[in-house]
């Protein structure tokens, strides 16, 4: 048995775009139009159900009528090759005439009565969202607004407002380069303290040295001159001992 086609009517058909910058929460809506005669219930699934918030993710679409779905993409670092691995699908059924318990519908459901399409997420950066806009402008053949009268004030207010930011931002550098600059002074100037205060003691050091060396120097000058001084006298007396032995010896 083939396969039904898709019920309802989505807006957008294909893609979910989310703008960024995605340092927060990031908003696109799903419509999804009941064109038929009879009550339709639909589910929305995702393939990274971590990385978005869908409100409401089921429900059951009137007659004619339209329901709104937010989706909501969490904050993370975009990642340009992400770009086409998300993925949404719509999932619908004519409603039954008694419809109590929703989950439970959904699991009995028989694979042929379901409908569903598939949409594929986009994630456009401010940068390509101007390529965009370029590519649509260009397709579409609409003529210059530089022109017209009433866009003079626009352009003028925006670049106005251009001009005002990078004058401020560039205030903003010169007090922040004003800044290191004081900074980088008052390290040298320490550095060079330091190197002052080390060549001073090396100096000290070093006289400190030298004075001990002439002190030791002087010491040992001494001793040798009292050795010199008193070897004499030792061999005066070792003399006298000998020769008065001999004398002794001789008288007795």
């Amino acid at each position: 048995m083939s396969k039904l086609e898709q019920i309802l009517l989505l807006d957008p058909p294909c893609d979910l775009r989310f703008k960024g910058p995605f340092t927060d929460v990031v908003t696109t809506n799903l419509k999804l139009k009941n064109p038929s005669d009879r009550r339709v219930c639909f589910k929305v699934k995702t393939t990274a159900p971590k990385r978005y918030c869908v409100r409401p993710n089921s429900g059951i679409i009137d007659v004619g009528a339209t329901v709104t779905i937010s989706v909501m993409l969490q904050p993370f670092d975009y990642d340009p090759n992400e770009k086409s691995k998300h993925k949404f699908m719509v999932q619908s059924i004519f409603a039954p005439p008694n419809v109590a318990e929703m989950d439970a519908m959904w699991k009995d459901v028989k694979p042929h009565d379901l409908m569903d399409s598939k949409l594929r997420c986009v994630f456009d950066l401010p940068s390509e969202n101007n390529e965009v806009i370029d590519v649509d402008l260009s397709s579409h053949a609409t003529p210059p607004v530089q022109n017209s009268p009433k866009a003079a004030p626009v352009l003028t207010a925006a670049k106005t407002a251009s001009v005002s930011t990078n004058a401020s931002e560039m205030r903003k550098l010169t007090e922040e380069c004003k800044r290191l600059q004081a900074e980088m002074d008052k390290l040298t100037a320490e550095n060079r303290q330091l190197k002052d205060d080390g060549v001073r003691m090396r100096r000290a050091a070093q006289r400190s040295d030298h004075m001990t060396s002439n002190q030791t120097s002087s010491s040992s000058s001494m001793m040798q001159q009292t050795t010199a001084a008193s070897l004499p006298s030792l061999l005066v007396v070792i003399a006298a001992i000998f020769i008065g032995f001999f004398i002794g010896k001789f008288i007795l």
